[in-house]
């Protein structure tokens, strides 16, 4: 018997039964979807994550005081000062480096007209919409000689905007932050959270005025602390590495670490990006494989049915039988039924999972407008394989029992 012959006897056994064939199909075909959709959904995602954490900046390196292990703070307490980051702003030192913009940030209540918001303060230089690709929709950002004069001035996010200043516009109008006055030079466009905390309810200030006039140290205070992180941008994606090995060396050199571990923690984007990456893909993989147990279930299920099709059809192959069709005949038919069936189950599946996917593109541009779950061609050779393997693998037991009936004895069956 040839392969056309053979799927067309498959195709009408199926036809025969159609509530009963689509029923068996129902666990490969939502499998197959959650599947595709699951894989779309996981790369929109990981494609999201890595959009979000490029736009902190270009080519930034993180350098924050301290590291994720207590007992080594207190062995080495952590420390990131003002000489710290002039140094590591010095061409000479940090040559790799394009650009370097300290921050310190600090909780605090704002006030305008009666109106209060609790948001937090960021103290930083001139350069900082340069370095972290920030852009100022309405006023300006403060320039140097502010900041060498300590001026009181703010640019506010818009988050602070939204709650304060509703109605009016907030540029000229004065602020106070922790009861110290501020005048508004400008408004920052709206950058969320960056999987942090949102930076629309920063308002930023000159690091010296931050450090001078609102977040003084305590007196007697033995660990310096000046700025909560440094960001440094490399001159090229390539030049990164070279400037982690020259921060490395500058403050190591400046806290006397000859031989003790560093107490300062260096993190990039790449590091960000793959940490994202390997959570992500983790979680999707760990997904897919739950959606995958529906195909185990359909599966069986089609293992049941090719059971029931072969008691039902005894009498069919005892007749084969006696007309010369040899047991290969037999399980290869039965093999090409179950097939079939689940390649049938795999193709809606897909068409389930594209469908799925449009939805979750249109759930996930409610949250991130670009974003979108798309469906990609290695998960569609996934699924339509996964389908041909479940077929083979559930048809096989029920096609050797169907080769191995006597004849004799299957056509006396009734």
């Amino acid at each position: 018997m040839n392969l056309v012959e053979t799927i067309r006897i498959a195709l009408s056994s199926l036809s025969a039964n159609k509530l009963r064939s689509a029923l068996t199909m129902l666990g490969i075909i939502i499998g197959v979807g959650a599947v595709i959709t699951l894989l779309a959904l996981g790369g929109a995602i990981q494609t999201l994550v890595t959009r979000e954490l490029q736009g902190l900046g270009s080519n930034l390196v993180f350098v924050f005081p301290g590291t994720n292990d207590p007992e080594q703070n207190r062995r080495v307490p952590p420390r990131l000062t003002n000489e710290d980051v002039a140094a590591l702003a010095d061409p000479l030192n940090v040559p790799a480096a394009a650009a370097v913009t300290p921050q310190l940030t600090r909780g605090a209540l704002i006030v305008y007209a009666g109106a209060g918001f609790d948001g937090r303060v960021a103290g930083v230089t001139p350069n900082y919409p340069q370095v972290r690709n920030a852009r100022v929709v309405s006023g300006r950002f403060f320039d140097q000689t502010e900041l060498d004069l300590r001026s009181r001035v703010a640019v506010i996010g818009a988050d602070v905007r939204a709650s304060l200043f509703p109605d009016e516009d907030p540029i000229g109008k004065r602020i106070r932050i922790n009861d110290v006055s501020f005048e508004v030079i400008g408004e920052m466009a709206p950058r969320g959270g960056n999987f942090g905390p949102s930076e629309d309810n920063l308002v930023f200030v000159p690091i010296t005025t931050a450090q001078t006039r609102l977040f003084p140290p305590p007196p007697g205070a033995v660990s310096r602390i000046d700025v909560s992180v440094v960001y440094i941008q490399a001159v090229d994606e390539r030049r990164i590495d070279d400037v982690i090995d020259q921060v490395t060396e500058v403050l190591r050199r400046r806290n006397g670490l000859t031989f003790q571990d560093n107490n300062f923690t260096i993190v990039t984007q790449q590091d960000l990006i793959a940490s994202f990456g390997t959570i992500t893909g983790a979680l999707t993989a760990f997904l897919g494989a739950i959606a995958a147990i529906s195909l185990l279930v359909g599966g069986i299920g089609i293992m049941n049915i090719m059971l029931v099709s072969v008691t039902e059809r005894t009498r069919e192959i005892g007749l084969r039988k006696a007309v010369g069709a040899r047991r290969r005949d037999i399980r290869f038919q039965f093999v090409i039924e179950a097939t079939m069936l689940s390649l049938l189950g795999g193709l809606l599946g897909i068409a389930l999972g594209y469908a799925l996917s449009a939805l979750g593109t249109a759930l996930l541009q409610g949250v991130a407008e670009g974003a979108e779950a798309r469906v990609q061609l290695d998960a569609i050779l996934l699924a339509t394989l996964t389908s041909i393997a479940v077929g083979l693998i559930f048809g096989i037991y029920p096609a050797v029992r169907a080769s191995r009936l006597n004849p004799i004895d299957a056509l006396r069956y009734e």
